[in-house]
């Protein structure tokens, strides 16, 4: 529920460990798709919780309820998918029924997805439980707009491996990953031979000395845009 909550996964906002403990040990939260039955008044008898407290968390659920597929597919916790995975996987197969469906070959057919990945991945779904838990959260609104699905090699950035370092001035660095990721790029959290090209903000340290000790291609936040 920890995971499913985290800012680079459905970010909801207020909902902190000593609260999902306190939700998850009385009983009123045993997956993630109990999170969007909450009501404030329940929150507010809860330890440290007020009336506006609890406002704003059922607040922030409610705003979570908008999200996108490749984040939704990193929040359900599913063995052995970080947040790369989860976008190959939501431009492999468009909507999460469609890769419920799949077999273990046809996930495996998905970019950068081997044998142990696509093993994991369908038997997660073919978890009763797990299968409730995502029917439960779009029955109870969670939404996401539908990727069309492409050949990943008619995608700009195909087959480039990129690495973000230090902070950039006017985009979170998430948003820039996910941008990347959907026009075809792999994002990388280390540089490499393999690394096309490090984007570089303020306060870069190691890896941009890396990257200029193997001859990396090298960009700014303008060049990146």
């Amino acid at each position: 529920v920890m995971h499913f909550a985290g800012r680079r996964a459905m970010d909801v906002d207020g909902l902190g460990e000593k609260l999902i403990e306190q939700l998850v040990d009385d009983g009123a939260v045993k997956t993630p798709a109990d999170l969007y039955g909450l009501k404030a008044p329940e929150l507010a008898e809860r330890e440290r919780m007020g009336e506006k407290s609890a406002q704003n968390v059922v607040d922030a659920i409610e705003k979570s309820k908008s999200t996108t597929l490749p984040r939704l597919l990193y929040a359900l916790g599913i063995p052995q998918v970080g947040e790369s995975t989860a976008m190959a996987l939501a431009q492999q197969f468009g909507t999460v029924g469609k890769l419920m469906e799949a077999s273990a070959a046809q996930i495996e057919e998905t970019p950068d997805v081997g044998p142990i990945v696509s093993k994991s991945v369908y038997e997660f779904f073919q978890s009763a439980l797990a299968r409730e838990v995502v029917e439960r959260l779009l029955a109870n609104g969670v939404t996401y707009e539908p990727i069309r699905v492409e050949e990943r090699a008619s995608l700009p950035l195909a087959g480039l491996t990129a690495v973000i370092t230090g902070t950039l001035a006017s985009l979170q660095r998430e948003a820039a990953e996910d941008a990347l990721r959907a026009l075809g790029a792999k994002v990388s959290g280390s540089v490499s031979k393999k690394t096309s090209f490090v984007v570089v903000g303020a306060d870069a340290g190691s890896k941009l000395a890396k990257a200029q000790s193997l001859g990396v291609r090298i960009l700014d936040e303008d060049a990146l845009r």
